[in-house]
């Protein structure tokens, strides 16, 4: 196209998307200049020819995006049926309130809620399960700081006056750490700046005095953190690192390592946690709580990355850790802290359950688990050592588990097809004891009743039998029609367990599928599953995704004209693979926030955590599996693709907004002349992240923009453009 009547055009879309409905559609890509650069990776040639965009404060690029942004505004502008379907989404997201985020102190439920109309969750009290509850804060309302912030994390004083709270602004997840008056519901004058790595909260010291937590150096966003002890009242520049990064010369911390410490109610004992950056295997230190003091605090190791331990909690005098050494489902292993050279005893033997999370009460020890795609809790005495199931009353997952007085459990359990329930529990009851709804929500007013979810096994490349949710109509016919999207992960051991989504209706009511693939490098069917997927075999991710597709396709859910495929973050491996291998399978995808350039990923600020789970281009091995897989990288010239939004947040910290923007780039000018029929756009959310913190709106505007995208490619009539 002639620069000037580009120029003239892209003037229209920047300043009028909504009336460039019938032009948008034949306009060519905004320009992107290709600037090769070369890097040989032992004997490998590999050009770069976007590498200019990973400098994302220079103007050259912060203009490219706000062009392509425009341009695809002006692209899902032109869709009819999008506004109604964003009205739906919107009004079946208001059918009910949602909760989370329980903990109870001191006799009051401090939890986090989100009802109708409201745009971000809010933090809220109330004494006891069912007393009058009370809004504490309202992250988009605080007094002399507007924007946009989201709540990233809090935890409550033992005395229950105070909350600590971690702030960020526009889905950065950059925390800034304050207190709050629970009385009063005020916040507090203290501020401390780049705490955003406190994911579980903070550690309150047991009389309330002042709590530890984790913060980075300026210079960092991940690595070389460490632990630091607040006194109230302290100037927290006088704050002193307890355990971390160069606190001591007899902990020896890599740059990826993640500190943590964790107080628990009536323990003499801080566990002291860390994460080699984004490997499953922590190793864990105990101290007495009185003696705590800097470097001097003598720590000591009880849990080594070979006793592969991917949880561990305190509980009184004895950790309880989940180990998967000898068998890939774990097994819950209990020490004795009083007892020097004491070893682990098996307290809850592995069986055909994943064993995943661990929360400690008075009287037992509970472990949340997998067992066929649905959540089982276990019970493990801490007494007699005695082990039961706790009855659940219906098959879901297990969103939350809050140990109360007694054997008294707070769990929020919800399923494919039925909404999360607050419920109370008698552990140490009878078996089939019943189970107690609460009030802390309102129910979701929507009707399920219409659609069901199934579990199948479908067969992979190499004959392994994969896991596939289903949910759909009820009835649904099998005539190849269905629109159907097929969604998958595949990192980190992470497991897709059944979920609940209201929003889920503007899909099934349309005759609609989703479908859920459970591939290897998740970890659906234990650490056996996630290693099947990393690294070296990182290829049955795609694989088994792509088996997935074949099965839907041949068991006439859908077709290649009316099947979109989705993934995000780690997930972009996923998708990005299955388009650029067997793009003629699907006729729409969507990379969100996706992991899309494996070669220079390590290279941001949070690159070093992730080479535990995709390895690293200085050994040969890893490059070689990630060279062959990294989806940037294996886009090819003149190739047929299906139509690809690819979504992205401009203070994304996990997946930097460069990496998805070079996808598009490469997707667009590999086969410019698809833009008519199969274009490939670069959605970005200028006030988004990577998805945490996103207020309600931003999460529905997405959805409509990607159902909406997917809906035309699948040549659904009401999301037809005019031409």
């Amino acid at each position: 196209m002639n620069p000037s009547i580009f120029k003239s055009a892209l003037a229209t879309l920047l300043l009028a998307p909504l009336a460039i409905q019938a032009q948008s559609s034949s306009l060519a890509y905004p320009a992107t200049p290709a600037k090769p650069v070369t890097d040989i990776y032992h004997g490998t040639s590999v050009v770069d020819p976007y590498r200019w965009m990973e400098d994302m404060k220079s103007p050259e690029f912060q203009a490219w995006l706000k062009t392509q942004a425009a341009y695809a505004d002006g692209v899902l502008a032109q869709i009819p049926g999008r506004a109604a379907l964003r009205e739906r989404l919107g009004v079946l997201a208001d059918a009910g309130e949602s909760t989370g985020g329980y903990e109870m102190v001191a006799g009051k439920l401090f939890y986090s809620k989100r009802a109708p109309g409201q745009n971000q969750a809010r933090l809220w009290v109330r004494d006891g399960l069912s007393g009058a509850e009370r809004e504490l804060l309202d992250p988009n309302n605080l007094p002399g700081e507007p924007g946009k912030h989201a709540v990233d994390w809090y935890s409550v004083s033992p005395d229950g006056r105070l909350l600590a709270v971690g702030l960020s602004k526009g889905g950065s997840e950059n925390s800034v750490l304050r207190l709050l008056d629970v009385a009063t519901a005020k916040l507090l004058p203290l501020s401390i700046d780049r705490t955003g790595l406190n994911e579980g909260g903070v550690a309150w010291l047991p009389d309330a005095s002042g709590f530890l937590y984790n913060r980075h150096p300026a210079e960092e966003r991940y690595n070389k953190s460490a632990v630091f002890l607040h006194k109230l009242g302290q100037d927290p520049a006088k704050d002193v690192a307890q355990f971390g990064w160069q606190v001591s010369k007899k902990e020896n911390f890599e740059i990826a390592d993640l500190p943590y410490v964790r107080i628990t109610k009536g323990s003499p004992w801080a566990l002291a946690e860390v994460l080699h950056g984004d490997a499953a295997e922590r190793s864990y230190w105990v101290a007495r709580v009185d003696q705590l003091k800097g470097a001097a605090t003598p720590w000591r190791r009880v849990v080594r990355p070979e006793h592969k331990v991917t949880r561990a909690e305190v509980a009184g005098g004895s950790l309880f850790a989940l180990s998967q050494k000898k068998a890939s489902r774990r097994e819950l292993l209990s020490l004795d802290l009083g007892v020097g050279k004491a070893g682990f005893k098996t307290a809850l033997p592995a069986g055909d359950s994943v064993l995943q999370t661990i929360e400690t009460g008075d009287a037992a020890v509970y472990v949340k688990a997998l067992d066929a795609g649905v959540s089982k809790l276990w019970r493990v005495g801490k007494k007699d050592g005695q082990v039961s199931t706790v009855a659940l009353p219906f098959e879901g997952t297990l969103r939350s588990v809050t140990s109360l007085k007694g054997d008294e459990l707070l769990v929020l359990l919800e399923g494919w097809t039925q909404a999360p329930q607050s419920l109370l529990l008698q552990a140490g009851g009878e078996a089939g004891a019943a189970a107690q709804r609460l009030t802390i929500q309102k129910a979701v007013s929507v009707d399920t009743s219409g659609i069901e979810a199934r579990r199948v096994m479908v067969k992979s490349h190499d004959g392994v039998m994969v896991p596939l949710s289903i949910v759909a109509p009820k009835a649904v016919v099998l005539d190849g029609q269905r629109p159907t999207i097929l969604s998958a992960y595949g990192a980190y051991g992470i497991t897709q367990e059944p979920r609940f989504s209201a929003t889920r209706l503007a899909w099934t009511e349309r005759g609609g599928v989703q479908a859920i693939c459970h591939v290897r490098g998740g970890g659906e069917l234990g650490d056996d599953w996630h290693r099947g997927g990393y690294i070296a075999t990182k290829q049955n991710t795609v694989s088994d995704f792509v088996a997935c597709a074949e099965w839907l396709i041949a068991n006439k859910y859908s077709s290649p004209a009316k099947l979109a495929g989705t993934g995000g973050s780690a997930g972009g491996i996923t998708i990005g693979g299955a388009v650029t291998q067997r793009g003629e399978l699907f006729a729409a995808a969507q990379s969100a926030v996706g992991l899309s350039d494996m070669l220079r990923m390590e290279l941001t600020l949070n690159g070093a955590p992730n080479i535990a789970e995709f390895g690293t281009v200085t050994n040969p091995a890893h490059f070689k599996s990630m060279f062959a897989l990294s989806p940037y990288h294996n886009v090819k010239e003149g190739r047929s693709y299906p139509a690809v939004i690819v979504t992205t947040g401009a203070n994304d910290p996990r997946v930097e907004a460069w990496i998805p923007s070079k996808l598009a780039a490469r997707m667009q000018t590999a086969n410019p002349d698809a833009v008519k029929t199969r274009p490939v756009i670069l959605r970005v959310d200028f006030d988004g992240g990577h998805g945490m913190g996103s207020g309600l709106a931003q999460r529905l505007d997405e959805t409509a923009d990607v159902w909406s995208f997917f809906l035309w490619q699948m040549g659904d009539a009401a999301f037809q453009p005019k031409r």
